[in-house]
């Protein structure tokens, strides 16, 4: 667990603070434990917390990168041993990295914005530099005078020069977006601008790009549970009878609704919500304008961005059928069959292990206890996708050059995997049992933020 400096708790209790603020928080939320099983699907939409006015959340937003820049920083700079590391971004075309140290009044990169971080070493504070025409809301120190040094990248010469650092970390990556910002131009005209003595310490930022997006806070960690309370509260009412009226309502129109709400609350998802629905004689997930009927066993996936925290997470319900008060047994047995494999997933959670290996071990223990699985879960955070390594793709059940990173701590996770079942009750159809929960790793133990499902939502056909 990141050690946090004064600064870093100031801007947790802040957070914290503002994010309780208003009628209709929710704090409880927060305080719940994550590890609790089952999510209260029916008293979500009530118990949803307050989302912040815009003013608040900047507020929360620049605490909590103040807390990064303090403590995430210094860690993974001298944990993966780098003097300087030099990132750039142009108007526009933000990469990953910078993107995420923006204030929260810059919406973009102005003109062309560099910031350089350096270790002076002996224990000392990480330098946070910005050689930039405008500054950046006081978290990095200007350090170009265009009027004394026109040429932008002379300036970062110069800058370099003076601290002379053994290796010089740029964002270049075959692996990853989120490690590879530096652009071909730019890189030449780094190389142009640097003199040749210091070509040779130009290395990779790739595992430093990884690390900063991919670690969590302790106030992201504080806050993540109301985040994903929100974005249960909006499936909770996404499937009920307040949205879907069986044999009216169509998949399309479910999606629709999604994105209509969530603007209404001020709010973003990170892709197009999804809907599909799997039917007793009908083969594979149908999907679009697809209308709902009672026996449907329906699907929807769901990722919420707020206050630059990302959710996505996967929920089944059922349609009864006139006269029914629960889902049949088959489809509740391969729901627990999902479940089963999540825990057998979570199990193989180790700090270092590499994602490939995890994968392995879940599908091999799995497949010796009868299941049939599918894993495809990755980190969430900064982005729904998050930097960090996959533990397999759904498409790709076996080792990937994504997947060979290690599991490390104080990261966020989307358990994403299903099990396919036979239903008796569908004449032995073998039916996709699809689930998606998010979760934090601390180390040592896998806990869901907000509970994970382990019973189908229940829709009533008749009112």
């Amino acid at each position: 667990m990141i050690n946090t400096m004064k600064r870093g708790a100031a801007a947790w209790a802040a957070g914290c603070a503002l994010l309780a603020a208003g009628p209709g928080a929710a704090p409880a939320a927060a305080q719940a434990d994550p590890a609790e099983p089952d999510h209260a699907h029916a008293a979500a939409a009530a118990a949803r917390p307050a989302i912040l006015p815009l003013r608040e959340r900047a507020a929360v937003i620049d605490a909590i990168l103040e807390e990064r820049l303090d403590t995430v920083m210094p860690q993974i700079m001298r944990e993966e041993g780098v003097d300087l590391w030099l990132l750039m971004a142009r108007e526009y075309f933000e990469e990953p990295v910078v993107e995420s140290m923006l204030d929260a009044r810059s919406m973009a990169a102005r003109r062309r914005t560099i910031l350089i971080f350096f270790d002076p070493g002996e224990g000392r504070p990480i330098e946070r530099l910005t050689v930039s025409r405008y500054g950046l809301a006081g978290l990095f120190e200007p350090a170009w005078d265009p009027e004394l040094e026109p040429d932008q990248w002379r300036a970062v010469a110069d800058i370099i020069e003076a601290r002379d650092p053994d290796s010089i970390a740029i964002n270049t990556s075959a692996l990853t977006a989120f490690g590879d910002g530096m652009t071909a131009s730019q890189y030449h005209a780094l190389l142009t601008a640097l003199p040749d003595a210091y070509h040779d310490r130009l290395i990779s930022g790739e595992r430093l790009a990884v690390r900063w997006l991919e670690t969590r806070t302790p106030s992201e960690l504080a806050l993540y549970p109301d985040i994903v309370r929100i974005a249960h509260s909006i499936m909770a009412r996404a499937f009920s009878r307040e949205v879907i009226t069986p044999g009216v309502t169509t998949l399309e129109d479910v999606t629709w609704w999604y994105r209509d709400e969530v603007s209404r609350l001020g709010l973003n998802v990170w892709f197009n919500p999804s809907m599909g629905l799997q039917r007793e004689g009908v083969e594979g997930i149908l999907r679009g304008d697809e209308v709902i009927r009672p026996g449907d066993l329906i699907w929807t996936d769901f990722g919420l961005s707020y206050l630059r925290l990302n959710t996505d997470t996967q929920q089944l319900g059922y349609i009864l059928r006139p006269g029914e008060t629960e889902a049949p047994a088959g489809l509740a047995a391969g729901l627990a069959a999902t479940n089963r494999v999540q825990d057998i997933l979570t199990s193989h959670f180790q700090v270092g292990r590499s994602g490939n290996e995890a994968l392995a071990l879940t599908r091999a223990q799995a497949i010796e206890e009868g299941l049939s699985p599918s894993v495809y879960t990755h980190p969430i955070g900064a982005h729904g996708h998050g930097a960090g390594p996959a533990i397999g793709f759904w498409d790709n059940q076996g080792p990937t050059l994504r997947g060979a990173g290690p599991i490390n701590a104080d990261t966020a996770w989307a358990i994403e995997l299903t099990s396919f079942s036979a239903v008796p009750e569908w004449d032995g159809q073998i039916v996709d049992f699809r689930s998606e929960k998010n979760a934090i790793f601390d180390g040592e133990t896998v806990r869901y933020i907000d509970g994970r499902q382990t019973e189908l939502i229940l829709i009533p056909s008749d009112g």
